[in-house]
């Protein structure tokens, strides 16, 4: 019996791990100095040279190696080994002992943010009036 070897798609694994790592094409193609459509051809690639294979992995933060090497059937089954303890199964209690950070102050923080963003375009809105008011009493 033989099995057939998977082709080592580099594109298709470079964009997994890009994918991965929460970056967006855009993002890739600004870091590279290329367009979007640039990396996008890249992910269709099977094969790309090396220089360009060891930069974007500096990007992604990863190896060279790691790209060439990534295979998603092991990072699924990876991840699938983890045992999240902050929630126990046998009286239904959640922890948040691993909770990094409040979420009221998070709230609290989109809301400040939200703030500054509705006042700068209440600003701008009253520029705008000021503006139109000044060329229709000429």
């Amino acid at each position: 019996m033989t099995t057939a070897k998977k082709p080592n798609h580099i594109g298709r694994k470079i964009s997994r791990v890009r994918e991965l790592r929460g970056m967006k094409q855009e993002t890739l193609a600004t870091e590279l100095g290329i367009s979007q459509q640039a990396v996008s051809s890249m992910e269709n690639k099977e094969h790309i040279e090396r220089g360009l294979l060891e930069q974007v992995a500096t990007i992604l933060g990863v190896t060279p190696e790691a790209i060439e090497n990534f295979d998603e059937e092991k990072v699924i089954n990876y991840f699938n080994t983890f045992n999240d303890q902050s929630f126990s199964h046998s009286n239904g209690t959640f922890s948040a002992t691993n909770c990094t950070f409040n979420p009221l102050d998070k709230l609290v923080e989109a809301y400040e943010e939200n703030k500054k963003l509705y006042e700068r375009l209440l600003e701008s809105e009253k520029e705008k009036n000021v503006y139109l008011e000044k060329l229709l009493g000429k």
